[in-house]
């Protein structure tokens, strides 16, 4: 079974506020055993546009990537994360 995958982008508008939604996701991640594969760090733009803060999630399937997303915890998460940034989320299967 193929893995899932998220890939986010974001440009944080408050960085004081962000730390509370990572704070609100971590559950869901853990439910979900979500491996963090990028998180921040350095970034070389080669082409299109960037963000400042890449993210990069895998799960042990796609139906875990999409049940995370969509679990109660994660939703709660979401509406921090909307209130403080803007960016786009694919979730996506990976390869085995």
């Amino acid at each position: 079974m193929a893995k899932g995958i998220w890939i986010a982008r974001v440009d944080v508008a408050d960085a004081e506020k962000y730390p509370e939604y990572v704070k609100t996701a971590a559950p869901a991640f853990k439910r979900y055993k979500a491996k963090f594969l990028a998180r921040g760090g350095e970034v070389h733009l080669i082409e299109g546009s960037a963000r400042t803060r890449n993210v990069v999630i895998e799960f042990a399937t796609l139906q875990d990537a999409l049940d995370c997303y969509n679990s109660p915890e994660y939703q709660a998460a979401l509406k921090i994360r909307q209130s403080v940034s803007e960016g786009e989320l694919i979730i996506m299967e990976g390869t085995e």
